[in-house]
Parts: C-alpha cells; structure tokens; sequence
C-alpha cells in the first residue's frame, strides 16, 4: 500500500466559509450568488492553513439540487466564486438527498474518503471544520479531528468533538496549535539533549512539570531573589514536595570553601533527587574542584556551575571519582555574549569527560531556541531553559516562516493601529 502523506482540512461550506442564513434557528444556503459572502477573517485564516501545509478541501452537502429549489448552475458559480477566492485544492458536493442509498451525504463520510484517495491523504492527521452535527459526524467517521464551530442553531447537537469553538478563524486557530503542537512535540522527542526548566517561580515550575520532555529543574539565588523567594529553605521544601522523579539542582551561596561544604552537605539531605550546584570558584577565583571532589566521595550528586574555560572542565574532571555522578555546567550563553562561538567549548567538553560514564555536560543560560538544537549537535547532555525560552520552544519550533513572516507583519500592524499613528 502506498503511504498517504497529505496533512489536509476538511472544511464545511455554508456557515464556515460564507455566511449561511438563519430561519428560525437553522442554517440553510445563500440562494443566489449575490447572497454568497464570505465569512471575516476567512480568507486570511484558510490561507494560513495553506502555509502550513494543509490540503484545503471543501465538502458540502446541497440537496435544494435534487428537490429542485436551487439550481446546479447556481452552486456551480458559487464554487467557482470560492476557487477564485481562496486557496483550496477541492470541493466536494453531495447533490443528493439524505437517504440510505447516499454514500456522499454527511455525516456519513464518502466525500472525505473519495477525496483521500485522490489526493493522498492521511485522515488520521487531518481536519473537519463544521458547523453542524452532519460535519462532525463525518469528520468522526473517517477518522479525522473533527472541530465544531457552534453557532447555537435550534437543532442537533454533535456528539464529542474534539473541540467547540465560537467562530471559523478560532477553529482554524485550534487546527494550526494542535498540529503545530503535534509537530513540535516528535521533534522534541527527537532529541538527544534533555531540557532541564530553569527558573525560581513556582508557577512556572508547575506549569512545566507536567511537560514529558522536561527532564530535570535547575534554579539559582539569583533567579530566586527575581522571583521574591524570602526564605531559601522553605522554598526548597515546597518544591521537592511536587517535583519527586526528576533531579532538581539548588545552589550553595556561601563565597569560602568551609561553608560551602556544610551548606551543601545540608542541601543535599532534602532528597534523592537534589543535586547540589557548587560555584567553579569563589569571588576572589580560588578553584573549588578540591570541595568538589570531597563532596562527591560522600555521595553528593553535584552540579559546578559557572564553567567557561576548558581547562576548568578539565579541573573538575580531575578531582572526581570516576564512577561519580555530576553535572558540569558550562554557561555557553555567556561564552557567546563575548562574541565567541561556545559549540567547539562544548563538543570539547563532552570530549573531555568522555570516559566518565555518569558526568554530564550542560549547556547553560541559552539565549535562544536554536541553542537546544545547537546543544544537540554537538553532543551536550542536558541544557537549561527558562519559562519564557520553553515558551518559545512550544510556540516556534516547526512553524512556517511565511505563517511566522505574516505574524510578524499583522503584528506591526496591530500596534501601530493601537498607539493612533499618523504620518
């Protein structure tokens, strides 16, 4: 069998396209082409949908055809009106009554099923858009994602879509998330390099603790004081009480060696799963690779962080046990404020601690989305993000720079509309 690679929306016409008419609270077609106005925001929204690559296919039921109250010649120049208006690939048209021997008619599904034959498509991954029971119904049965544009009409309600929305731009707004969403997600799941949440904001922290690609959680007293954290252990605590199977990295504060060790012999005894994070150096720039090779040999899990230089990944690597598990945070973002490119720091890096099996090698304070990627290629374990790069990351990744392009520019738009500009 031929693999049907075609994403594509099935999309209702009268109501989701073109303004239907309502009589007594149901839906019936524009009568004569004068009648046939497209819906606002329409065209705008269906041409995003084909810049994200979707098949465009209008399936429509019109059985005034067969009664005689409307005229084929009529439909016709009102599909043609549509053709010329709006990006699609096909419409489909069931002329024909609702009756047992009617294969076309929605909800039963003939029209989508006719259409994924010819053009290829994966119904799994694809689109209904209706605004009727009829609509969804068909979308169910073919095995598509059938979204219900509810405009409140006295009749049938359908049974269970997979979303209810207000209006056709909202409907095709929900298609182009869930897809986006789809496609980001496989692509994360693609990676090599685990995303560790960075941030002291328990919200945030909550927010993302259910994400399945988040694999660990990092934060530090300077991120803790952004977020009003008063009292270090109390916030510790209320963590740990919600984050149980990941590893949640807190940091020492103390600036000399003796306290730094005590600090972390306490931090570490809140859980299994703390890893404590020990500064490269104190502030006068004394080494704490001998801390850190004592704190491991009592079983402390560590994070250094701070790292910029090889020759300091080197010193850590020196002083650990070989079997010790730690992280080694080398701040590649930093490194590139400098104007340096931190990929070679970090494929070196990884080289370096080649032979210890439970080091890692974490890329931290990214600045960008393609850091990830970067951080990937290049061999890093694990790299750090914060709520405002993991938003991105769930709302940029795959997306279609034209869409991307068009969103930017109706963004300019919008504003400058908002402040009253004159020229």
């Amino acid at each position: 069998m031929i693999p049907r690679e075609h994403r594509a929306v099935f999309l209702d016409r009268d109501g989701v396209l073109n303004r239907a008419i309502v009589r007594d609270g149901r839906p019936y077609p524009p009568e004569t082409l004068d009648d046939f106005e497209l819906l606002p925001g329409v065209a705008e929204g269906v041409a995003r949908l084909k810049a994200a690559g979707f098949l465009l296919v209008v399936v429509t039921n019109q059985p005034d055809v067969a009664t005689g109250k409307q005229s084929r010649d009529v439909v016709d120049s009102m599909h043609r009106h549509l053709l010329e208006r709006l990006p699609l690939d096909d419409i489909r048209c069931c002329m024909e009554i609702d009756s047992a021997s009617s294969e076309c008619y929605k909800p039963k599904p003939g029209m989508l099923l006719a259409a994924a034959d010819e053009l290829s498509i994966n119904l799994a991954e694809s689109y209904m858009i209706g605004d009727r029971w009829r609509d969804v119904g068909a979308g169910q049965a073919a095995g598509c994602h059938a979204v219900f544009v509810d405009r409140g009409y006295r009749e049938r309600r359908p049974e269970a879509p997979c979303a209810i929305v207000p209006d056709t731009t909202t409907a095709i707004d929900h298609v182009l998330r869930d897809h986006q969403r789809k496609t980001m997600m496989a692509t994360i799941d693609d990676l090599n390099v685990k995303i560790f949440a960075d941030g002291a904001d328990l919200g945030d922290i909550l927010k993302f603790l259910p994400k399945s690609y988040i694999q660990g959680f990092t934060t530090n007293p300077t991120l803790m004081r952004k977020a009003g954290v008063r009292d270090y252990r109390t916030f510790a605590r209320e963590v740990l009480r919600h984050i149980t199977d990941r590893p949640v990295s807190f940091e020492v504060f103390a600036d000399d060696f003796p306290a730094m060790e005590r600090q972390a012999l306490d931090i570490a005894s809140w859980g299994d799963n703390v890893n404590v994070k020990i500064p490269i150096t104190d502030t006068l720039g004394d080494s704490a690779a001998p801390l850190v090779g004592r704190l491991a040999r009592q079983g402390v899990t560590v994070n250094v962080t701070a790292i910029f230089t090889l020759d300091q990944v080197r010193a850590i690597a020196d002083a650990l046990p070989r079997e010790a598990p730690a992280i080694l945070s080398v701040f590649a973002g930093r490194i590139a404020d400098t104007g340096r490119d931190p990929v070679p720091t970090i494929r070196e890096a990884v080289r370096i601690v080649g032979d210890r099996p439970n080091v890692r090698i974490l890329w931290g304070s990214p600045r960008e989305v393609l850091n990830v990627f970067q951080a990937d290629a290049c061999g890093c374990h694990i790299i750090t993000a914060t709520s405002h790069l993991l938003d991105k990351l769930e709302s940029s990744v795959g997306k279609s720079l034209d869409a991307f392009s068009r969103e930017t520019v109706a963004m300019f738009h919008r504003d400058a509309v908002a402040a009253n500009y004159q020229l």
